[in-house]
């Protein structure tokens, strides 16, 4: 994928008079930039999500405010979040999927960073999935993005020893200020499987993975007896054909160490209690100070495309948005 693949135009935008009931005419403020988008480029018609149209504004996650409303729960001037935003500055959208972001002590960045549906994926996983703990070891991959960089010190906030391989020298040291037991550069290693037994020759309890390929074989070998895989994301295999999709080698470590590898897709939890429970206690830890997230915020929905290569590149640390 190449900024060939992309286009920024412009065009008329919508009015509020071509609102229909249930509609939101929304000027966009920020925008997502997930690893997700990657597979929803993909022309697969029978995922949980649909992917992109070809000549179509790409969707995603984003913050706007309201300048014109056809729904009775939001009034003109509303900060909004969370649905499936156009990437235009001003778009019409249902406002079914939205929340009001009510002004108070946090910043709304934050529902797109440490309050966002990306940290709610980190707080699933970590806490519901995984079934943590305290004096377990846990193993993540893509520590320094924004759903690793939640998986961090959500374990460590409940007593957790935390491994964090990266992709360079300064995420090691980003993976560190996180509150990462161990962290290093697994690309200055001859052999990931080597480093991570070298690393935590005791085991590993739970593997949470973003990456999938190689990574995950490298985490396998290395699971303690009846540990726990959280599958999260594949980064790496998100855009490879299907006829060059890794191919695990050791996936009968899974019987013989009695592995549990479980799966999940966040919109399934949006509307449990767990929600709520994610939100009081990373709310709090925000008022208290005890929580770092990082954002890599870009400028212009014109640099957009090249935010999302660098995403896809791994060349980002902290959750990438783009401000409007």
């Amino acid at each position: 994928m190449s900024l060939d693949d992309f286009k920024v135009v412009t065009k008329p935008a919508p009015t509020k008079d071509q609102l229909k009931e249930g509609e939101l005419l929304l000027r966009l403020l920020y925008m997502s930039c997930d690893p997700m988008l990657r597979s929803l480029m993909s022309g697969v018609t029978d995922g949980p999500i649909p992917s992109f149209q070809v000549g179509k504004p790409i969707r995603g996650l984003g913050i706007g405010v309201v300048e014109a409303s056809a729904s009775p729960g939001f009034d003109v001037g509303d900060t909004i979040v969370g649905g499936w935003l156009e990437w235009q500055t001003v778009s019409i959208t249902p406002a079914e999927g939205f929340i009001k972001i009510l002004p108070g002590d946090i910043p709304a960045i934050h529902y797109l960073g440490a309050l966002g549906v990306v940290s709610f994926t980190s707080y699933v996983g970590t806490v519901i999935v995984s079934q943590p703990k305290a004096g377990e070891t846990l193993l993540v991959s893509g520590a320094t993005g924004a759903v690793g960089q939640m998986v961090v010190q959500l374990a460590k906030a409940r007593g957790l020893r935390v491994v964090a391989p990266v992709g360079s020298d300064d995420k090691v040291q980003a993976a560190k200020e996180l509150g990462a037991d161990i962290s290093f550069n697994y690309k200055s290693v001859a052999s990931l499987e080597t480093a991570i037994k070298e690393a935590i020759p005791e085991g590993v309890d739970i593997y949470f993975d973003n990456v999938g390929g190689g990574f995950l074989d490298a985490a396998i070998a290395n699971m303690n007896l009846n540990g726990r895989i959280v599958g999260c994301g594949m980064l790496s295999q998100y855009a490879v054909s299907q006829e060059s999709f890794h191919r695990f080698k050791n996936l009968m470590d899974l019987v013989t160490k009695r592995l549990s590898f479980k799966g999940f897709v966040v919109s399934d939890y949006l509307n449990t209690p767990a929600y709520a429970e994610f939100v009081s206690e990373v709310s709090e830890m925000l008022k208290q100070g005890k929580l770092t997230y990082k954002l890599a915020e870009t400028a212009g929905i014109e640099n957009s495309p090249q935010v999302l290569l660098d995403l896809f590149g791994a060349k980002n640390i902290g959750k990438c948005i783009v401000r409007i």
